[in-house]
């Protein structure tokens, strides 16, 4: 290979990378208010986002790429966590993350500034950013989950189980959190009644208990995730 063949690979190496680089910024653009679920933007979303601002929690949080490191990414804390573990650590971070190595201030957060809090993050989630961040990948997510499937859907406790944030604390096919015990052999450890309680009164069982009551469950909802958890009879201890 000569000179002038170089020089010409690189003008048109050049050349093609700028023009598809230009084509997709143009393209990404034409998509933008479809890719950003612009028409789902109110203004409780709006207040959301400035409450997100006045609390300062890109400091330690990464939302859409921007922020800090030392906290969970956020742009996907509504389909991992659900909106009953989130209203839980923001209400009670002392509680909910005492056996955690990062920890949250209390930031006395008002009910209503929560609402607009999970209403931006409702938005966010629903943003089209390619299946980013990888660690909560919906494929990455439906691998660890295929234990809980039923007939191709997950089961109604499953469901209650997985959008109330249990998975943050408790482990159960493998993944989870650990500030819990693992739950794969639940059933076979505690009856439905004492389950029941577990989920709303733990202190009840354990005075000193740091596990929140999810009150905000109806009877029904109690009932189903009890039965789905009573069936859980095998696995981790």
């Amino acid at each position: 290979m000569n000179q002038k063949i170089a020089k010409w690979i690189f003008y048109a190496g050049t050349l093609s990378s700028a023009i598809l680089f230009l084509v997709l910024t143009w393209d990404t653009n034409r998509q933008f208010t479809v890719l950003t679920n612009a028409q789902q933007i109110s203004g409780e979303v709006i207040a959301g986002k400035k409450v997100f601002q006045k609390y300062n929690c890109n400091d330690c949080h990464t939302i859409l790429g921007f922020g800090g490191y030392y906290a969970p990414d956020l742009t996907r804390v509504s389909q991992r966590r659900g909106e009953a573990y989130f209203r839980q650590v923001v209400s009670q971070p002392e509680v909910v993350l005492v056996n955690s190595f990062r920890k949250m201030p209390q930031l006395t957060i008002p009910s209503k500034e929560q609402e607009q809090l999970v209403a931006f993050f409702t938005w966010v989630n629903e943003i089209n950013n390619q299946d980013w961040p990888p660690q909560d990948s919906k494929k990455r997510r439906q691998a660890g989950t295929n234990q809980l499937m039923q007939s191709g859907t997950l089961s109604a406790g499953a469901t209650i189980f997985k959008t109330n944030g249990c998975f943050a604390c408790h482990k159960l096919g493998g993944i989870g959190g650990k500030a819990g015990p693992a739950l794969d052999n639940v059933g076979a450890r505690l009856d439905m009644q004492t389950i029941k309680k577990q989920i709303t009164n733990p202190q009840s069982r354990v005075p000193d208990s740091v596990m929140p009551a999810f009150n905000q469950l109806s009877d029904g909802d109690v009932q189903v995730l009890a039965e789905f958890l009573a069936a859980q009879k095998g696995g981790e201890k």
